[in-house]
Parts: C-alpha cells; sequence; structure tokens
C-alpha cells in the first residue's frame, strides 16, 4: 500500500525516517509530504496537501500517517473537494483539542515567528470548531511519558510532555492507544511501530 507520511510543527521529514524505512521493509510504497510553517501559513499547507491526497486516490489505495500537526493538515485537507479517501489515517500526539501548551507558547515571540499560522491556530477553539471530522477509520495514538506533578503545566494528567492526553481525542469518549513515549520522539518508539504496522495490516 502506499503511504504519506506527515511530520509535526517545528520538524522535518528527517523525523520520519526511521519508521519510513521500516514500513518499506514490509512492502509498503512510501513517500513524505513537507511543510515550513514559518514560511507558508496552515491554509496554504492544507491545500498543498489536499491536492497530493487527491493524486494518491487516484492512484490507488493509500494510508496516512501524521505526527503531531500533521494529523490536524490532514483532517483540513480531507475536507476540501472530491478526495479519495484514505483507507487508515493514524495520528501520532495529534492534538485534536486546544493545547494548553500552545496558548503559553504564543506568548513568546520566537514561537509566533517560527510557527505563524499554524501556531495560531492551536491556541484557537473557532479553529477547532470549524476542522472536519474524518469519515474513514482512523487511529489515534498519545503518548503518557510527559512529567506529572505539581511543577508540571499538566498537574497529574496524563501527557506526552506537549499534548495532553485528553488533547488528543477528536470526539469524547474515544479510544486512544497510549504509549510510554514522549511528543517529539513517539514516531520513534517501538510500540508506536507495532500499532502502525497493525493498522496498515487492516487497511
Amino acid at each position: 500500500m502506499q503511504i504519506l507520511l506527515i511530520h509535526g510543527l517545528a520538524r522535518t521529514s528527517l523525523s520520519l525516517l526511521n519508521l519510513e524505512q521500516s514500513l518499506k521493509q514490509l512492502g509498503h510504497s512510501t513517500e513524505q509530504f513537507s511543510y515550513f510553517a514559518f514560511a507558508e501559513t496552515f491554509d496554504t499547507i492544507a491545500n498543498r496537501l489536499a491536492q497530493r491526497l487527491q493524486r494518491l486516490g487516484q492512484q490507488g489505495p493509500y494510508a496516512v500517517v501524521a505526527h503531531s500537526l500533521g494529523g490536524l493538515l490532514t483532517r483540513a485537507a480531507l475536507g476540501q473537494g472530491e478526495i479519495g479517501l484514505p483507507h487508515h489515517v493514524i495520528m501520532l500526539g495529534t492534538p485534536n483539542q486546544p493545547p494548553r501548551l500552545a496558548r503559553l507558547a504564543w506568548q513568546l515571540p520566537p514561537f509566533r515567528w517560527f510557527t505563524g499560522q499554524c501556531g495560531l491556530n492551536l491556541t484557537s477553539p473557532a479553529f477547532y470548531a470549524q476542522l472536519p471530522p474524518l469519515a474513514n477509520p482512523y487511529t489515534i495514538v498519545a503518548g503518557t511519558g510527559g512529567p506529572r506533578g505539581s511543577l508540571s503545566p499538566f498537574g497529574h494528567e496524563v501527557n506526552d510532555g506537549i499534548v495532553a492526553l485528553s488533547e488528543t481525542a477528536i470526539i469524547s469518549p474515544e479510544e486512544v492507544l497510549q504509549v510510554p513515549a514522549w511528543h517529539t520522539f513517539m514516531m520513534n518508539h517501538p510500540q508506536v511501530w507495532k500499532i502502525v504496522k497493525e493498522c496498515l495490516k487492516r487497511a
């Protein structure tokens, strides 16, 4: 099956190379979608992604593996026009609800400059309200390796260091698969690889 991998905010395609290589070894055909949040608006990126997904849908069965913001871009892109739906979308640490850390980070000028509209959208309930749900099968994977306690911005809530467990679900209640991983590197965790491969077997 053709697999499209999409990296997260402030990351590059290099972050998904190990996972991509693992999928290739299983016989999947893979490609990556890249973007630069400081140089493009969220809408521009989502439009480019919609075009890529449209081409993939015309070529045959495909699936999407998206880390963090990549999952939100996927939701936005799939909501545009006539696009052949992927057999499965796997979201790794995607904040499907407004993440509290984004609101804190937006107060810092470097974060604003580096993330642009993408970063601003993460702070906006209005942005999340207009995001379309996924009409195809999907799996949400959340990390649980983040700090908890009185000094943590998450308190005692389960989190991956960037996104809380409760912030990953699209609807409530919803099944979210949990792995003992940190947000930034969860795509390299063995349990994540296992989940991705199992999802693709069912696709």
